[in-house]
């Protein structure tokens, strides 16, 4: 089973945006080989906010997915069966720890990890993008690495541009030589496939790499 390419969100601008005229959530389609598959809303990082559930079956409307279910934060039993067979697994924006502490206590941390291994499509949405990463700093009184799933082999940050990427910066200088960082404008979002490709969306993309003992700022242009 070929491991899926991965999206990567600032924000849900891009669930609805039109690439030449298609909606960009055609080319998330076409990597779903499912006649009519199945789409699961993982709302741990906002709290399981419905209204949030609302926007993302009007997006996946646009490419004929009707199958939707949201997977609240205290899984039933039908929310795991759903998550562990969807072809699709969006992980919302929020608090990125908030929503990676609830991965850890209720399972979902392994299920979304299989299912990745499986060949479904995983969708992350600001929060849900850092956690597709390498992880992020908690916002306890003392700052420390939040270790996340590491799908992706560098930290990730979501529209942090008026913060000139302090979060992500910091991540990439207390990082090995080689780290990396990237950032992703409000707008903007990324594409990793498996090869290692990444694809900036919409717009460019702003990367950080630790070489010696500095961070090297470059930006990575949508073709």
């Amino acid at each position: 089973m070929l491991i899926k390419p991965m999206y990567m969100l600032a924000d849900s601008q891009l669930l609805f945006w039109n690439e030449t005229d298609h909606p960009m959530l055609q080319r998330v389609r076409a990597d779903i080989e499912t006649p009519e598959p199945s789409a699961a809303y993982i709302g741990a990082s906002n709290g399981d906010i419905p209204e949030y559930f609302s926007l993302f079956q009007g997006a996946m409307e646009q490419v004929e997915i009707s199958n939707c279910r949201m997977i609240r934060s205290k899984l039933t039993q039908e929310d795991k069966a759903f998550a562990e067979q969807a072809d699709l697994l969006l992980l919302a924006g929020g608090e990125v720890e908030l929503g990676w502490r609830v991965f850890e206590e209720n399972g979902l941390k392994e299920i979304i990890a299989r299912r990745r291994m499986e060949g479904a499509v995983i969708i992350g949405i600001s929060a849900g993008a850092v956690q597709i990463g390498m992880g992020w700093l908690t916002e306890a009184a003392v700052m420390k690495k939040l270790d996340t799933f590491r799908f992706a082999p560098f930290y990730v940050s979501a529209h942090e541009e008026q913060e000139e990427w302090w979060n992500l910066r910091a991540l990439v200088n207390l990082a090995s030589e080689n780290g990396r960082g990237i950032g992703i404008p409000a707008g903007g979002g990324a594409i990793y496939y498996s090869d290692g490709v990444l694809e900036p969306l919409r717009k460019p993309l702003v990367e950080f790499v630790k070489l010696e003992n500095e961070v090297v700022e470059h930006l990575l242009m949508p073709q």
